[in-house]
């Protein structure tokens, strides 16, 4: 008796011993313990600032993290500020980075002393799509209409966009080769200011992300010619894309997440969760669904590759632009 007395007592205290083996992997998954920094590599106002502040907004009202996000600007050098600050943020678990195309264009445009390569993939969350625009105070209805009123002012119509080198003069300078013509490009700090000048008639036209222009449309101010998708946008289904009108321009800008080089990998566990789960949300779908959006999400070193290849495709636009 005494003998399988002892024997159970033996079994029970294994068992206990190995639940308790395998609680530390649960006790010790990683939380943060203060604010996160969301840097944003971008100014108020524009596609990625207003992405950066809606995911806050959502990761705030679904409770995914246990600490507050903190969003900050810093668009300084079209994102050069940003990186530079990423990469002196080594090891840190507590910053995080919403990047767009600047993330490749910037450091191949300027030494700023930063790989892309040595950060830490976290998410994408969707690729951002571009529409030429104009005032709808314009005449112009048509893309034809556009290549002939640019032409005829002869190099002094005023193309609106961001930050030499960033997205929205890459897509000019795609227009420019596909269409022969020639404008004057004029950079503003962010999307926000870009669109406003649009309706301000401070510029001809931009080439805006349908969100950075978005409340100008619905207000019936702005006007799609064209968007450079593949295909149409379900947002805009009577827009025609270039590729329909005969020209086969696309061009789409990232909005992904990135943490600094050696991020902790329960760290990089935690905020990659955290953004399947916004991806996932009712109120994702709908930004998405009503900006014009495209969502995809994906993570990992599959994301990493996605990282690297842009970068080459960016070097080689920038090359032929004449920018690096």
């Amino acid at each position: 008796m005494t003998h399988r007395f002892t024997r159970r007592a033996s079994l029970s205290l294994m068992g206990a011993a190995a639940l308790t083996a395998a609680a530390p992997a649960f006790a010790d998954e990683w939380k943060p313990i203060k604010p996160i920094e969301m840097v944003i590599m971008a100014g108020q106002g524009g596609g990625a600032d207003q992405l950066a502040r809606l995911f806050q907004a959502i990761i705030q009202k679904q409770g995914l993290s246990r600490m507050p996000i903190l969003p900050v600007n810093k668009g300084g050098g079209s994102g050069a500020e940003a990186l530079r600050y990423l990469k002196d943020k080594s090891g840190d678990a507590h910053v995080i980075m919403a990047t767009l195309n600047s993330y490749y264009t910037t450091p191949l445009r300027t030494d700023i002393g930063v790989d892309i390569a040595e950060f830490t993939p976290i998410a994408r969350m969707a690729l951002d799509t571009f529409v030429l625009w104009v005032s709808a105070d314009s005449e112009i209805q048509t893309l034809d209409d556009f290549v002939a009123s640019v032409k005829e002012k002869g190099g002094t119509w005023k193309m609106g966009g961001t930050g030499t080198g960033q997205e929205d003069s890459l897509v000019t300078a795609m227009l420019e080769k596909e269409f022969g013509i020639k404008v004057t490009y004029v950079p503003y700090k962010g999307g926000g200011d870009v669109a406003t000048a649009l309706i301000g008639g401070h510029v001809d036209s931009t080439v805006n992300n349908p969100s950075e222009q978005m409340g100008f449309f619905r207000a019936g101010k702005s006007r799609p010619i064209a968007a450079l998708t593949a295909d149409r946008l379900e947002t805009f289904p009577d827009l025609p894309t270039f590729t329909e009108l005969g020209h086969p321009l696309v061009y789409t800008m990232q909005r992904s997440f990135v943490g600094p080089k050696d991020m902790p990998e329960g760290a990089v566990a935690y905020y990659t969760d955290m953004f399947r789960q916004l991806s996932e949300t009712e109120e994702w779908r709908k930004y998405t669904a009503e900006q014009a959006l495209l969502a995809d999400f994906l993570t990992g070193d599959a994301l990493q590759d996605y990282f690297l290849e842009e970068r080459d495709k960016h070097a080689q636009i920038l090359r032929e632009m004449g920018s690096s």
